[in-house]
């Protein structure tokens, strides 16, 4: 298996896994490099300037999509700040990630999300124009699908979706090579070794890593939407710097809490080493009892998402039909700080003057290095 280069120089388990040789890691750079040289507008390339993506509804939920610029107050760390740029982003570019759970807990619902995130992709994706990649996260983090727009190759990633083995063994050293031949980036090569282990849920180091290596080097609006419980095990990151990541490289992430209440996996002790640590050397004691809905709501709100929640009245098909209902109607606000952008966290607080509209976006950035 080939793992994606960390400049953090985390170990393999902390790293992308690519299921493809080594050979296609030259043409994967040239289809790359294609899909970032596609015209679209260089928003964000001063850095002085803070770009903010937002969402505004009414008291009943109902988005507004048609707002002015005068429409909307904005702060930063408690100082008003004048709005310099400010456009509806219907047509600009879109990035999009899903972030897929395999862990055991989530195997009983996986047919679901395979199913309801491929019509999401179809119906969302503009050809030429949006792309999207694919990455599953439980004892590793696994890159099934670049950024693409061929539904073919998306589709062939969903349909790779699958929980781990139960084995008593850890994962050899030879025990998970990439398949031989088969399109970069595509799931068409073996990528899994017999003896992959079952525990592990490494949420944090999904976020991390898609944030990190997949959106920073994007432009335009990027968003990433996990399907999981929330319960981490094992990651190497911390939640905080999961989300400052994201933060920094200004990506919504939208979170979608499927918990199966009966799923094997979901006992507090179920993937723990010794000592309460993840079973592949986390360095942070796990929790007996983690609110899973907790923390996919504190990524989601920190970066300007929202956390869903499916249950029988609330599906997974109409969840993704909310989020896509957002992704067509956002407003990008720019503005340059009153003070510059110092280092340092600073918080943004954007409102309407109107009293009965709600905004949603995120409510801070990371200045400086």
């Amino acid at each position: 298996m080939t793992y994606l280069p960390s400049k953090h120089n985390l170990p393999p388990s902390t790293r992308f896994v690519r299921l493809f040789p080594l050979a296609g890691l030259a043409l994967f750079a040239l289809l790359s490099g294609d899909a970032r040289g596609q015209q679209e507008p260089k928003i964000a390339v001063d850095v002085k300037t803070v770009n903010v993506i937002a969402t505004v509804r009414d008291k009943h939920g109902k988005i507004i999509p048609d707002l002015n610029q005068d429409a909307f107050a904005l702060t930063e760390d408690g100082r008003p700040q004048n709005i310099n740029y400010f456009a509806k982003e219907s047509d600009l570019p879109l990035r999009l990630g899903l972030l897929v759970d395999t862990s055991l807990s989530q195997r009983r619902v996986l047919d679901q999300e395979r199913s309801a995130s491929y019509s999401f992709l179809d119906n969302l994706l503009r050809e030429k124009k949006d792309l999207a990649f694919v990455v599953n996260f439980d004892f590793d983090v696994t890159l099934l699908q670049d950024f693409t727009d061929v539904r073919p190759k998306l589709q062939a990633a969903l349909q790779s979706l699958e929980t781990p083995q139960l084995s008593s063994r850890g994962r050899g050293a030879g025990g998970a090579s990439g398949g031989s031949g088969g399109d970069p980036g595509s799931a068409g090569g073996s990528g899994r070794g017999s003896g992959r282990r079952g525990g592990g849920t490494h949420l944090y180091d999904a976020v991390f890593l898609a944030s990190d290596e997949l959106m920073g080097k994007q432009q335009g609006r990027k968003a990433l939407i996990i399907l999981s419980d929330g319960v981490d095990h094992g990651s190497q990151e911390t939640l905080a710097y999961a989300i400052e990541t994201a933060q920094r490289s200004d990506t919504i992430i939208y979170s979608i809490l499927y918990a199966d209440e009966e799923g094997f996996g979901n006992h507090p002790s179920f993937g723990m080493g010794p000592g309460g640590r993840g079973g592949h050397g986390g360095r942070y004691p796990q929790q007996e009892h983690v609110d899973g809905k907790k923390i996919l709501e504190e990524i989601s709100k920190k970066t300007g998402g929202r956390l869903f929640k499916v249950s029988k009245k609330e599906t997974v098909e109409k969840i993704y039909a909310q989020i896509e209902e957002e992704l067509r109607n956002q407003y990008r606000l720019g503005y340059t700080p009153d003070k510059g952008a110092e280092a340092g966290y600073h918080k943004i607080q954007l409102t309407t003057y109107n009293k009965d509209l709600v905004v949603q976006a995120r409510d801070g950035y990371y200045g400086g290095p």
